[in-house]
């Protein structure tokens, strides 16, 4: 499960870069995208520790 995590936060941050540099039409949503990868990355760290 914890590496599933750490997957779908990847692909948001890389959605994020995507649409903030190379898009830049989407910019609400995209940081919403940006939000749930840091709170996927922290609930990870939480857990694990």
């Amino acid at each position: 499960m914890r590496g599933l995590l750490y997957i779908i936060a990847v692909i948001l941050v890389i959605g994020w870069l995507f649409g903030a540099f190379i898009h830049p039409f989407g910019g609400g949503l995209i940081h919403i995208l940006l939000v749930i990868a840091i709170i996927a990355v922290l609930l990870g760290v939480i857990r694990r520790a």
